[in-house]
């Protein structure tokens, strides 16, 4: 009964709702790598003028984990080793990696969140700042939102969630986030930017498993664990 998209909805709990998304991109500087010489896809990260700290890749592999959908696990695995053994600048966090990356630190960044590029570009005085949507484009549920079964108040909730969905209550994700609003609602700068191309969809199948496909991941990459 609700008017909201139904890829926005748990298909299992249905009392959940993602009113969000989020995209991963590839952001590079202008002025220490050229637009044409940035990898077109995310295998391109594996070439051999990209060994050796050429590039930034986070130690939370949100970003390579979300390419199960679309390549399967074990070619994700695969694919993870193979970026280990290009031998990365490791960084954690996308803000504080794009602030470095503008004071002329790293001239390229795998897997970084579009919104948070999209809003240290807002402060970009000096336009050093680019992106390239990769595909397939890595899109993410975000901004999840339920209802507890003893709610005093649970059909409020759900309009509440409804409005969340609504071109309104997307507005305030766009302006407030900004740029959060979900690729199911047209119009929203994540609807845009992925409109006609593959994407890795993170849908609600794989929602849950993304805990255990980060696990594999990190296991992939061959970071050392703590001895008892």
């Amino acid at each position: 009964m609700l008017q909201m998209p139904l890829q926005m909805v748990d298909p299992i709990n249905r009392n959940i709702v993602a009113v969000g998304s989020g995209i991963q991109v590839v952001a590079y500087h202008k002025k220490l790598i050229p637009a044409d010489a940035v990898p077109d896809t995310w295998e391109g990260f594996l070439k051999p003028e990209f060994k050796d700290r050429k590039f930034a890749l986070g130690i939370r592999p949100k970003d390579v984990a979300a390419l199960v959908p679309a390549w399967g696990l074990e070619k994700t695995l695969d694919f993870a080793r193979k970026l280990t053994a290009q031998n990365p600048i490791w960084v954690s966090g996308d803000t504080r990696t794009i602030t470095s990356m503008l004071a002329g630190e790293y001239s390229l960044f795998f897997g970084p969140n579009y919104d948070a590029v999209l809003r240290a570009k807002n402060k970009d005085k000096t336009d050093v700042l680019g992106y390239k949507l990769v595909e397939p484009v890595i899109v993410r549920l975000n901004e999840s939102e339920g209802i507890l079964a003893t709610a005093e108040h649970p059909y409020a909730a759900l309009l509440w969630l409804e409005f969340a969905a609504s071109a309104e209550g997307q507005k305030v994700l766009e302006e407030g986030g900004p740029y959060e609003g979900s690729v199911f609602i047209q119009g929203t700068v994540q609807e845009k930017a992925v409109r006609g191309k593959k994407q890795s969809l993170v849908d609600w199948s794989h929602y849950t498993k993304i805990p255990e496909y980060i696990k594999r991941v990190v296991e992939a990459y061959g970071f050392p664990r703590a001895e008892k």
